[in-house]
């Protein structure tokens, strides 16, 4: 049972932590359009600004939050071409927690609800973020061949091909199943693919809503492959092939979470 100081502080981290994110998109909009017309003569280092601008903002987040963060294999993410990250997903924090380490620009495949919040919605989108409807197949089709392009313009990209968030807060090594299509961004550009484990962010916010608790939490980054390198039978199952890399990663953190 929490005890009293305990409760309060949650109390405490809540409301600085989304008095920061409301204050924020209330003034983003600011830079938002300065950004806008520097980016007329300037497009890449206007989007460079925006996302080391971003990732401040998450760190500051980070702080407010309590997130006790311990990154593992960070060298093992190409810092000069871009490539995909697929990653296990258990939490809204997932995207702050791995936004604010990308080291290029990147492009986050989100669910379409997110398109409906104003503020939230021009950021993600000046940042080449995606959304998706995953009721719509065509809809779908058409996310991945943007993200093709994306990537063909040296913009990584960030997908949760479990489609949506694990909400199994018994088993923190549970995994969705990976949906295979996700994978078509890798395998008709070449890129590198970064599996990416993350464990304890559900125990920042989902697991006590609507409360913030100071957790920690562990994000790995295995190593890249690109996807003729796999054979013939890991390419015909590749989500499958990337889920059980991801697994055995969150196996070792289950020991280091104890």
């Amino acid at each position: 049972m929490k005890t009293f100081l305990e409760i309060r502080g949650s109390e405490m981290r809540t409301i600085l932590t989304f008095g920061f994110i409301f204050l924020y998109l209330l003034v983003g909009y600011i830079p938002l359009g300065i950004l806008w017309i520097y980016g007329k003569f300037n497009p890449e280092k206007a989007d460079l600004i925006q996302l080391r601008m971003v990732q401040c903002v998450f760190k500051i987040l980070h702080v407010l939050a309590g997130i006790k963060l311990t990154v593992i294999g960070e060298e093992n993410v190409p810092t000069d071409e871009p490539v995909l990250y697929v990653a296990n997903h258990r939490s809204m924090v997932d995207i702050v927690i791995t936004y604010a380490r990308c080291p290029r620009l990147t492009g986050f495949v989100a669910k379409d609800v997110v398109n409906k919040v104003p503020a939230l919605r021009v950021w993600m989108r000046r940042l080449h973020c995606e959304f998706l409807n995953r009721s719509d197949v065509k809809e779908g089709l058409k996310v991945i061949l943007s993200c093709i392009e994306k990537v063909k313009k040296g913009i990584s990209i960030f997908i949760f091909p479990e489609g949506t968030r694990n909400k199994n807060k018994q088993n923190l090594t549970d995994i969705g199943e990976f949906k295979d299509g996700s994978f078509k961004i890798a395998s008709k550009t070449g890129c590198k693919i970064i599996p990416v484990a993350i464990t304890g962010t559900n125990r920042i916010f989902e697991d006590h809503l609507p409360f913030i608790t100071s957790s920690k939490v562990i994000l790995e980054y295995g190593k890249p492959i690109t996807f003729n390198e796999l054979d013939k039978e890991d390419q015909k199952h590749v989500g499958a092939y990337f889920q059980n890399q991801i697994q055995e990663m969150l196996l070792k953190h289950k020991e280091l979470m104890e």
